[in-house]
């Protein structure tokens, strides 16, 4: 049977048949889109039962049709092509296969898939990141990593275990600082998988704070747990800024990466910068962008008079401005995220506010930076799908990882564990 109409994994009807959203747990379209993904290898077979268990739950069988095993073969057919019609598909000669934990809208995949990976397991809880991770993966992480149910579908056969996990405060007080230590925290859970599946390598990323985090100890923690009760080689974290690899945001994040004992690996070295120069004017909009951007004259007196506060008081905290030749500060979630990184866009010519503000639209051309901008900073090429608002936006890049460092360090990790990157 050939249907003409195309199916979405979300919702279909027609003559024929019906797929229809049901979600006994929060899981199905995972366990779905996973086996779509990795339908042409072994690693279907892990997703296989509960994927078809899923798909009869999506389809709606309809009387004229007897044969359902026909209805569902095509309606896995253009799941199929909708899961594989994205922007950023699996490559179809990989070299090495990892699972993404923690992530977010995919930055860790976007770079090693650019290196020749193959994801497999993916999870993420946040509804809105999972839904931009769709659009352009094709793929729904699973959601609480936490949960065992979620653990079990992780496939025992992966090369490298990526993760930006969430640093969670540890007590540790008056104990030893080993993997028991940890539980309670979302490490534990990474350990955890670790422990289960050892992979070949790891690689984990985080705040710069955590470092210092109560006085070195939890960092002392985390390499504990990793070198002595899960058995990897792991050398001293570095602090990695995304400015020294080609997008013009300063950005220091802590990098954590280990090899498994057995490999036989004692040295690793961290890439080294680009010394590629780069400047805001390089991620610029390069057309007029929306009037909602500008801020109002009243918006803007408030920022001033609040950065005259502060700097009364000795503190340096308040908006700044980014020159087009500038390096803008660290993106991040909420406080004065976006007003550290204001920029100067004469371009405008229609001052008419779309948003309710008080005041009017600035006659300086100060405006915010776009999520299009924030999503450049971090080194996501244009063709990356934002299908989220911009208050999703700005909060999925805030939180996501800058991909060139994270390409280059991977780099790395790969060459050890004899994955060249041609």
């Amino acid at each position: 049977m050939k249907l003409k109409e195309q199916i979405s994994i979300d919702e279909f009807d027609s003559k024929r048949f019906q797929i229809r959203l049901v979600e006994p747990s929060e899981n199905k379209k995972a366990v779905l889109t996973h086996y779509l993904h990795n339908i042409h290898n072994g690693v279907s077979k892990h997703y296989k039962d509960d994927a078809l268990k899923a798909l009869n739950e999506y389809v709606e069988y309809k009387n004229e049709y007897e044969n359902s095993s026909m209805v569902a073969e095509s309606a896995i057919q253009y799941l199929l092509y909708e899961v594989e019609n994205v922007p950023f598909p699996t490559p179809k000669n990989y070299k090495f296969k990892f699972i993404d934990l923690f992530a977010g809208i995919g930055g860790f995949r976007i770079a090693l898939q650019n290196l020749g990976g193959k994801c497999v397991f993916t999870s993420e809880w946040d509804k809105e990141a999972q839904r931009t991770y769709k659009a352009n993966f094709g793929e729904v992480p699973f959601g609480d990593i936490t949960k065992s149910d979620v653990k079990n579908y992780i496939p025992d056969d992966f090369d490298l275990l990526c993760a930006g996990f969430p640093c969670q405060a540890f007590s540790i007080a008056g104990k030893r600082g080993g993997f028991d230590d940890t539980r309670g925290t979302l490490f534990f859970d990474v350990a955890e998988i670790i422990k289960k599946h050892k992979p070949k390598a790891i690689f984990l990323e985080n705040v710069k704070g955590l470092r210092s985090h109560d006085k070195g100890q939890t960092l002392a923690t985390i390499l504990n747990v990793l070198r002595n009760d899960l058995g990897y080689y792991v050398p001293e974290p570095q602090v990695i800024n995304a400015k020294e690899f080609g997008v013009p945001q300063n950005r220091e994040r802590i990098y954590i990466v280990g090899f498994r004992d057995d490999i036989g690996i004692t040295e690793f070295e961290y890439p080294k910068p680009t010394n590629k120069k780069v400047k805001f004017a390089d991620i610029k909009e390069e057309n007029v962008v929306p009037t909602k951007y500008y801020l109002s004259t009243q918006y803007v007196q408030t920022l001033v008079n609040h950065k005259a506060r502060h700097e009364g008081k000795g503190n340096g905290f308040g908006y700044e401005i980014i020159s087009d030749e500038g390096i803008a500060n660290a993106i991040v979630v909420g406080g004065m995220g976006r007003e550290r990184n204001l920029v100067l866009d004469d371009r405008i010519t229609d001052y008419t506010p779309t948003t309710h503000i008080k005041g009017t639209v600035n006659r300086e051309g100060i405006r915010k930076m776009t999520p299009r901008e924030w999503a450049r900073l971090q080194g996501f090429p244009d063709n990356y799908i934002i299908p989220v608002a911009d208050a999703s936006a700005y909060k999925q890049f805030g939180n996501s990882v800058a991909v060139p460092a994270i390409q280059a360090t991977a780099n790395k990790i790969l060459e050890l564990i004899g994955i060249k990157n041609k």
